[in-house]
C-alpha cells in the first residue's frame, strides 16, 4: 500500500474532521505521544520478563500500526502528504548517512569549465606557524613562503586559539571544493563570469563563510574541539546547510559538512598542541591532513 493511498483512507476514520480546530490537531498529536508510551511500556515487560514475555513482536505491530494512524492523522490536518513527508525525511538520511556513493554530480569541481587561473589549486601545502610573543599565526604557500591572508590573533580577552582558525577555510578547500575567502587569498576568483564572481567569489560569500566557521566554533569549543567525536550536531549541520541554500556549495552533502569540520578541528587541535603545522590540502582526496 503507497502512503498516500493509507493516508486517504485513514482519514475516513478521523473522529474530528474539522481541521480549523486546534482541538482536533491535539488529539492526533497526544495520540502519537499515549501510543508511543504504550510501545515502550511493552519494551519494558520484555526487558523484565525476558524469554517469559510472549507476543512482544505482535504488539509492537500493532501499536506501531496505531502510531502510523496518528501520524497519517496530523499530516492530514496540516494539508501534508505523507508520501512527500517520507520522501523529504529519506532525502535527507541519504545526505547525512549515503548508502550509495554519491554521484558524479554532487562530486564535481565548482570550477572545471573555468580557466586554470581561475580554479582553486588541486593540491596545495600549506606553512601554519606562531610567532610566540605576539601570538599571531601566519600561513603560507609553499615552497616560496608567500604570506596567505591575514595575519591572524584571536581578538579575544583569553588565549582561545582561534587564531588558527583559517585551517578550517582549508577544509572547506579541502573537502567540498569551495571556499570563497581561498579564492580571495589565492587570487582564484572567477572574474570570468562577473556574476559567479559576484554572487559565489564575493564578499558576502566570504562573510558567509566565515560566519559559518565562527558558528562552529562556539559549538566546538564546548566540545574539546571534537576530540574524539565521530558525528556533529545534526542540528548544527542542518542549519549550515540552510545558510547555503542558495550557493553552489549547497550541491555538498550534509555529510560532506560534516567530514570538512572534523577534518578541520583535528588539524587545529594539532596546531593547539604543536603551534606549528606543514599542512597538505589535497581536493584529490577530499582531505586535509598534517604532513610535518
Amino acid at each position: 500500500m503507497e502512503f498516500d493511498d493509507y493516508q486517504e483512507k485513514a482519514v475516513l476514520t478521523d473522529q474530528f474532521p474539522d481541521k480549523r480546530s486546534d482541538g482536533a490537531l491535539m488529539i492526533p498529536l497526544l495520540g502519537i505521544a499515549g501510543e508511543t508510551g504504550t510501545l515502550l511500556s511493552e519494551f519494558k515487560k520484555k526487558i523484565r520478563d525476558k524469554e517469559s514475555y510472549d507476543g512482544f513482536k505482535e504488539r509492537a505491530e500493532e501499536e506501531l500500526g496505531d502510531i502510523l494512524w496518528y501520524l497519517a492523522n496530523v499530516a492530514s490536518h496540516l494539508g501534508l502528504s505523507l508520501s512527500e513527508i517520507a520522501a523529504k525525511n529519506l532525502h535527507k538520511t541519504q545526505e547525512r548517512w549515503p548508502i550509495v556513493p554519491e554521484d558524479g554530480h554532487a562530486a564535481e569541481y565548482f570550477d572545471e569549465e573555468y580557466p586554470e587561473g581561475e580554479q582553486l589549486p588541486r593540491e596545495l601545502q600549506i606553512s601554519v606557524a606562531e610567532e610566540e610573543k605576539e601570538k599571531i599565526a601566519r600561513l603560507r604557500l609553499l615552497p616560496e613562503g608567500k604570506l596567505l591572508g591575514d595575519q591572524l590573533t584571536d581578538n579575544a580577552y583569553e588565549d582561545d586559539g582561534y587564531r588558527f582558525h583559517d585551517v578550517m577555510h582549508l577544509a572547506h578547500m579541502a573537502v567540498l571544493g569551495w571556499s570563497p575567502v581561498l579564492r580571495r587569498f589565492l587570487g582564484r576568483k572567477r572574474k570570468s563570469n562577473p556574476q559567479v564572481d559576484e554572487v559565489e567569489d564575493g564578499g558576502r560569500a566570504a562573510i558567509l563563510e566565515e560566519l559559518i566557521v565562527a558558528f562552529v566554533y562556539t559549538n566546538a569549543r564546548e566540545h574539546r574541539y571534537y576530540e574524539g567525536v565521530k558525528n556533529l550536531d545534526s542540528e548544527m549541520l542542518s542549519t549550515i546547510k540552510r545558510l547555503v541554500s542558495h550557493l553552489e556549495v549547497r550541491k555538498r552533502r550534509t555529510q560532506d559538512w560534516e567530514r570538512a569540520i572534523l577534518q578541520g578541528y583535528a588539524t587545529f587541535r594539532y596546531l593547539l598542541k604543536h603551534r606549528q603545522a606543514i599542512l597538505k590540502v589535497d581536493l584529490h582526496q577530499r582531505q586535509l591532513k598534517v604532513i610535518k
